[in-house]
């Protein structure tokens, strides 16, 4: 009898699906954030008074008093009841990557038993959810409970709807009783003001009087994998780890490059246009989507926004995406690599920083050499990422993350950057001590008539570089596509402003000896390159070459897993960068590394128990199927006198045999507990389990070429990865 029933109906259901039926569309102009309480929703309910003093805190983080405060909660209210909405949530995101919401009634009880309604600025102000619940790395003891969310004014609240109904969301910070900040948003907002101060010394000493307050911008392209939902049901590694971790490579993979930019299949395309209008109505500009490198991978990104709500919209598009998905039919995987074989998923966060006065301050114009605000904040962004590239290696790490990093389908564990030939020549120019002067790109003349002619950038890609120039901005393409774009903001925005007020510090020194700014700003800017220019690299950071170069000559860090980078985050160096500007305490700072380790461990356990499970109750069970099968087949002829080849079944014994034996081990390891440190067991799941979960899956993914299709449990990578 058939042991693939799971499979099977899997592909029944699969092969009746049609895409869904979206009705007619509304337009852009009429639905564009229609459930977001910005600005607009604000000054039609708002009175004159409380919108200005509104409109000041949401655009320059300035305090807002109490009583402005039930003003907006009672108009906030009026408004979300308007849209159907009976409960709302303090939304917050902590320390796991995800989201995390309590939802309260706007409903009380008159003392007549008559139902009311009643939302108070203290009710918008503050939440109270468990401290203790939620990862804390021991800043919080399970009996020390109290935390608390309040609300973030910069951040817009919007209306979610479920098939449960319509619910207020209102952005919030979550903290310790006694102050600690147990989440993502606490640090990014510090970062920010850490950056925005630093940035003023700077600007002030180049002479600028009007500055208005700076802000990192984000603009996150997220990656990931549809798969119908009937497949990933019948893979409990999916379901469970968000990944395969069995699987045979199919015949066609992604060999022929001929899935990136392709055709969009039809069900996909809808499932596009379904998020795309559930984004806009939330008021995220979703910008492109399309086809990525490997079969069943795509990519939706928007166009940038202030880090703070581009980092809130990010994780609000990780839940819209999955939501939509199910009711597509499909399931949408973030992991950074649910199949092996072929690509997998990264997040790409585009980072610059500017305000409304002097503009984006990562953008060279058309003359790099002369604009000395661009050179200073580039020669920043150098020096930081030279001192603190294991810091940025350390916010991107996870088990997940681990999978693709190094591997020649994303950036390596060695952190450069890449300007680009005409920045890196003006560097090397200012390093040198020679007049600047640049190449333009020129115009690009195919010989033919009807195209027109159009300026070519003074610069190719680098795909190879973690940290790469791209025009106006610093793409940091390491981090994974689960995770919160916030840590790797927190790091790039905190790395920022320690530089900057280096810079200043330099500058002032440079200034008070009678020279003039231009003079002051190469000077400091020769020092950095000389000290920290080692981290330019414009070549192939996939080769062999330069991983060893990187180390041996220019002294740069390679940390390949997790287990290598997370213990940076205890560092002196970054100790006391986060401490210097006020981004993390020391307590905060460690409760992060406990929290991340944690989450790494368990993420490994959980993988190495399933890959047990599945080999002892699935895959193993399935041979033995199979090689009844054959015996039973083969005695049967053999009465016929028909001899058969028995090497088939020869090498399924042999491969069963040697997956138990290799599941044996894995099970003895992970019964393995007694570790010095938090440090030792990362480093032996690193090694030592993940070796051995490579050595279960190498004999299972053989067993699958080798018993029969109809027998195998388990959906195969030609049909997860192909059939839409």
């Amino acid at each position: 009898m058939s042991s693939n029933l799971a499979r099977t109906q899997a592909l029944q259901t699969i092969s009746q699906r049609a895409p869904m039926d979206l009705g007619k569309t509304e337009p852009l102009s009429k639905i564009w954030a229609c459930d977001v309480f910005n600005l607009a929703r604000m000054e039609e309910s708002l009175s004159k008074n409380a919108f200005k003093a509104m409109k000041k805190t949401f655009q320059t983080g300035a305090p807002l008093d109490p009583a402005t405060a039930d003003v907006v909660a009672a108009a906030m209210k009026e408004w979300a009841m308007s849209k159907g909405a009976k409960f709302f949530s303090h939304i917050f995101y902590p320390m796991t990557n995800a989201t995390a919401e309590k939802h309260d009634g706007f409903i009380i009880t008159s003392p007549e038993g008559n139902a009311i309604t009643d939302f108070s600025g203290s009710l918008l102000i503050k939440g109270e959810p468990d401290g203790s619940s939620f990862p804390n790395g021991s800043i919080r003891a399970t009996n020390s409970a109290r935390g608390y969310t309040a609300w973030d004014p910069t951040s817009p609240a919007y209306i979610m709807h479920t098939p449960n109904g319509a619910t207020l969301m209102i952005p919030c910070v979550f903290l310790s009783w006694t102050g600690e900040s147990l989440d993502k948003k606490i640090p990014l907002l510090r970062s920010n003001t850490a950056m925005n101060s630093a940035a003023q010394r700077v600007l002030k000493l180049m002479g600028e009087t009007d500055i208005a307050t700076l802000n990192s911008s984000c603009g996150a392209e997220q990656e990931y994998f549809l798969i119908d939902e009937a497949y990933a049901v019948a893979r409990p590694d999916i379901m469970l780890s968000g990944r395969t971790l069995f699987g045979a490579a199919p015949a066609k993979g992604q060999q022929f490059d001929d899935h990136y930019f392709g055709a969009i299949p039809e069900r996909v395309q809808v499932f596009m246009q379904d998020i795309e209008d559930k984004l806009y109505r939330l008021g995220i500009p979703a910008k492109t989507h399309h086809n990525e490198v490997a079969p069943g991978q795509f990519e939706i990104a928007p166009y940038f926004e202030a880090a703070n709500v581009a980092a809130d919209h990010q994780q609000l598009l990780m839940t819209v995406m999955k939501m939509t998905a199910k009711n597509h039919g499909f399931m949408c995987l973030l992991h950074e690599k649910p199949f092996a074989g072929v690509n997998g998923s990264g997040k790409h966060v585009n980072w610059s920083v500017g305000n409304s006065t002097q503009g984006n301050l990562l953008d060279p114009g058309h003359t790099p050499e002369e604009n000395l605000h661009f050179l200073a904040f580039c020669g920043a962004v150098i020096r930081g990422v030279h001192l603190y590239g294991p810091l940025l290696r350390a916010v991107i790490a996870s088990a997940s993350n681990d999978h693709r990093l190094g591997a020649n389908e994303a950036p390596p564990a060695i952190l450069s950057v890449y300007l680009g030939d005409q920045l890196e020549q003006v560097f090397n120019d200012i390093k040198a001590g020679k007049i600047l002067k640049t190449e333009k790109g020129g115009n690009m003349d195919l010989g033919l008539s009807q195209i027109l002619h159009f300026e070519r950038d003074p610069g190719d890609r680098n795909r190879t570089s973690p940290f790469a120039f791209t025009g106006n901005r610093f793409e940091f393409r390491a981090v994974g596509s689960s995770q919160s774009v916030s840590g790797p903001l927190v790091a790039m925005n905190t790395m920022l402003a320690d530089s900057l007020n280096w810079i200043a510090d330099k500058l002032e020194t440079e200034l008070s000896s009678g020279k003039d700014v231009t003079s002051a700003t190469l000077t400091v800017l020769k020092v950095v390159m000389e000290q920290h220019g080692n981290v330019v690299f414009g070549g192939n950071g996939y080769s062999p070459e330069w991983h060893k170069a990187a180390v041996a000559e220019r002294g740069l860090k390679n940390l390949p897993t997790s287990a290598d980078a997370l213990p940076e985050l205890l560092s002196q160096e970054v100790s006391g960068l986060f401490e210097r500007t006020g981004v993390l305490t020391p307590t905060e700072l460690h409760s992060r590394f406990e929290v991340y380790a944690e989450q790494y461990i368990n993420s490994i356990d959980v993988e190495a128990k399933l890959m047990v499970n599945m080999a002892t109750t699935m895959i193993y069970p399935a041979a033995v199927t199979y090689l009844s099968e054959l015996a039973a087949t083969a005695g049967n002829l053999q009465e016929l006198g028909i001899t058969l080849d028995n090497s088939v079944a020869t090498s399924v014994a042999t491969e069963a045999n040697a997956l138990m034996v290799a599941v044996g081990k894995l099970s003895e390891a992970r019964a393995k507990h007694d570790f010095d440190s938090i440090q030792d067991h990362m480093t032996f799941l690193a090694g030592t389990v993940r070796g051995l979960m490579t050595e279960v899956r190498a004999h299972a993914d053989t067993l699958e070429t080798l018993i029969a299709d109809e027998i195998w449990p388990l959906p195969k990578y030609s049909e997860m990865l192909f059939i839409k």
